[in-house]
């Protein structure tokens, strides 16, 4: 993995609800892309970034935003800063090694009803498309 050049505070969002000290890891199914299981834990810089991938993934518990720290290296996510967002200014990274939850984050921006199915529309072309793929 490269250096990756932030030194945060990081945030990931989830419907999970985890605990301080609680260990993210990879292995689980992408929110974009269910049949992948990811080899990666992914996260960003940006509280409302994370609060949108919150919005966005499954299950049915409220989204929610962890403040995390990363257990390893981590370099940038190349699934938006190759193929989208050149330099980076999404600063979402991941790591195949485990993100520690230290805290929960509640001061970040929720999605208008409106705005979230914008995304659950453009998500389903994207896994209607089958160039929408992630480098795992």
């Amino acid at each position: 993995m490269s250096d990756a050049l932030d030194e945060g505070p990081f945030y990931h969002g989830t419907k999970a609800d985890l605990q301080v000290g609680d260990l993210l890891t990879p292995g689980f199914r992408s929110n974009y892309r269910p049949e992948v299981i990811m080899n990666h834990i992914y996260f960003t810089a940006l509280r409302d970034g994370a609060g949108l991938a919150a919005e966005l993934a499954g299950g049915d518990g409220a989204p929610r935003v962890y403040a995390v720290e990363p257990t390893g290296p981590f370099e940038n996510d190349p699934n938006v800063t190759d193929k989208k967002f050149p330099g980076n200014p999404t600063r979402s990274y991941r790591s195949d090694a485990p993100l520690r939850v230290v805290g929960e984050v509640t001061d970040w921006t929720r999605l208008t009803p409106e705005a979230l199915q914008t995304w659950h529309e453009r998500l389903a072309a994207l896994r209607a498309d089958e160039r929408g793929e992630i480098i795992n």
